[in-house]
């Protein structure tokens, strides 16, 4: 693989991603990794960086963004403005004649899984909305340990209080934010959806995986729920049961036929 190269899609210095390509030549299928945090600026792009790696490794064009975060300039809106800007951009990048931009995977961790659940979801948004009317299409989704029921995770003060300082408010407080933001708010996707939670997570519960699921399978949506060892970090360990789970089922997507895409078992 190429060494990771970084390129801005804004001026703030938290507006950047980081490109890895696998070695040789030809376009290459995409995945988008957003880290976690609870949306909070102390966690960063490394927490990224070694599945971006190891993506890249396996033949996958890696795309690890940063955004901004609560406490560095981050929150509602424009946490959802960053990723939004930063998948919109990936056609303007150098080298972007390699990428397969027909439809890329989004993986992400605890508040990087809200992320990209809600990035699968982008084109329900609203035309006033933040994040709406996408430029890149989303073809599937990985959602390591989500918070993927923002109403819920607000009720049960999940981060001691990270969905309300994300959003500004309670969802009695900001509806219209939360009918934005919330990713159960944004079903159905129409991309199929793997949830990757473990069973001795402690910060995010495997209720957040559960309830998504329900409801975007209510709304006829493909969604697998697979229940891993470990604690709430160890979906993001490139050697864990885990990650193995999340290559398998992008592996299976990646080799689908277009019109048969799925990330089920």
């Amino acid at each position: 693989m190429t060494a990771p190269v970084a390129h801005r899609y804004g001026r703030h210095p938290d507006q950047f991603l980081e490109l890895t390509l696998p070695a040789g030549e030809g376009t290459v299928p995409v995945v988008v990794v957003l880290h976690g945090g609870f949306w909070r600026a102390r966690h960063g792009i490394e927490l990224a960086r070694p599945l971006a790696a190891d993506l890249a490794t396996r033949g996958w064009a890696a795309v690890a963004v940063e955004y901004r975060r609560v406490g560095a300039g981050g929150g509602w809106p424009t946490t959802l403005e960053d990723v939004a800007a930063a998948v919109d951009s990936l056609p303007d990048l150098p080298g972007a004649e390699r990428l397969d931009l027909s439809g890329v995977t989004v993986v992400g961790h605890s508040a990087g899984g809200h992320l990209a659940a809600w990035a699968a979801g982008r084109d329900r948004l609203p035309d006033d909305a933040p994040g709406a009317r996408p430029r890149v299409p989303v073809r599937a989704a990985v959602l390591q340990a989500g918070v993927l029921d923002l109403a819920a995770a607000a009720d049960a003060d999940l981060g001691d209080g990270a969905t309300v300082a994300f959003l500004g408010g309670r969802p009695e407080e900001v509806p219209e934010r939360y009918a934005v933001a919330d990713p159960v708010r944004l079903l159905p996707t129409g991309v199929p959806v793997l949830c990757v939670h473990p069973d001795g997570d402690t910060m995010v519960p495997l209720e957040q995986s559960e309830r998504y699921a329900a409801a975007a399978r209510a709304a006829g949506d493909d969604v697998v729920v697979t229940v891993v060892p470990g604690d709430h970090m160890s979906v993001i360990d490139p050697d864990g049961a885990g990650w193995g789970h999340a290559l398998d089922r992008m592996t299976s997507c990646r080799t689908a036929p277009a019109d048969r895409t799925t990330l089920g078992s």
